[in-house]
C-alpha cells in the first residue's frame, strides 16, 4: 500500500485539498515502468544531437556551471532565447516560449526565496509550485507556456504540460542546491499528487 504523506503548507490563504502519495513505497511496478516509458518516448520525440569542438563544449560548460545550470539547459535557453529575440512578435511559438522563461524564472527566484526563508523540506518541489500558482499572474503565463496547437487531441495536449514540469523540478532543486531522496532500495523517491499544476514530483533533501 502506498504511503501517504501530508506535507505542511507554507503558503496563504485556501489551501489546496492535495492528495499526496509517495511513489516510493508503492507495491505495484506498472505505475512507475509505464511512466518512465511514456517520458522516455516524449524525450526521444524531442531530443536534438550535435557535436560540439571541445574547446567550445568546455566554454559553454563554464557559463553553464556560472548561470547555476546544467550544459543542456543552458544551450536549450540560448536556442529559445533566439528564437523570441528574432521572431515576429505575433509569432505563437515565440508567445509561448516568453511565457515559459517567465515561469521558470520565476519558479527558481521563489524557490530561493522560500529555502532562504527556511522553509524546507522534502515536498519543497510541490510548495513552490503551490506558491507560485496562487499568483494569477504566473498562473496565467503557465498556461500560455502549455498552450496546445490548434487541432491537437486532447490526450496529446495534457503531455505539453509533462517536459515543463520536470524542468520546473531540476531547476527548483539545482537553485537551493538539494538533491534527490532516496528510498531503502536507492531509487529516487517521488510523490504524486492532485489538483496541484504538477502531477508527480521528487521528494528532497538538502545535500550533506
Amino acid at each position: 500500500m502506498a504511503e501517504t504523506h501530508k506535507p505542511r503548507k507554507f503558503r496563504t490563504g485556501p489551501a489546496a485539498k492535495a492528495g499526496v502519495v509517495a511513489e516510493s513505497g508503492a507495491t505495484p511496478e506498472t505505475k512507475p515502468t509505464r511512466r518512465k516509458q511514456r517520458l522516455a518516448r516524449l524525450a526521444a520525440a524531442s531530443t536534438v544531437s550535435f557535436s560540439l569542438e571541445p574547446e567550445v563544449r568546455g566554454l559553454i560548460r563554464a557559463e553553464a556551471k556560472a548561470a547555476g545550470m546544467d550544459t543542456g539547459h543552458y544551450l536549450q535557453k540560448i536556442i529559445e532565447t533566439h528564437i523570441v529575440e528574432t521572431a515576429d512578435a505575433d509569432n505563437a511559438v515565440a508567445i509561448r516560449l516568453r511565457a515559459k522563461r517567465a515561469v521558470i524564472d520565476r519558479a527558481v527566484t521563489l524557490a530561493q526565496d522560500i529555502y532562504t526563508e527556511g522553509r524546507f523540506d522534502e515536498h519543497f518541489i510541490l510548495h513552490v509550485m503551490q506558491e507560485a500558482s496562487s499568483d494569477p499572474e504566473f498562473a496565467a503565463l503557465y498556461e500560455t507556456a502549455v498552450a496546445a496547437p490548434e487541432g491537437m487531441e486532447p490526450n496529446k495536449a495534457k503531455r505539453i504540460r509533462a517536459p515543463l514540469n520536470q524542468q520546473l523540478g531540476r531547476l527548483i532543486k539545482k537553485a537551493v542546491g538539494a538533491k534527490s531522496k532516496r528510498n531503502d532500495a536507492g531509487k529516487i523517491a517521488r510523490a504524486q499528487v492532485t489538483g496541484e499544476m504538477i502531477a508527480t514530483y521528487t521528494l528532497l533533501e538538502k545535500a550533506a
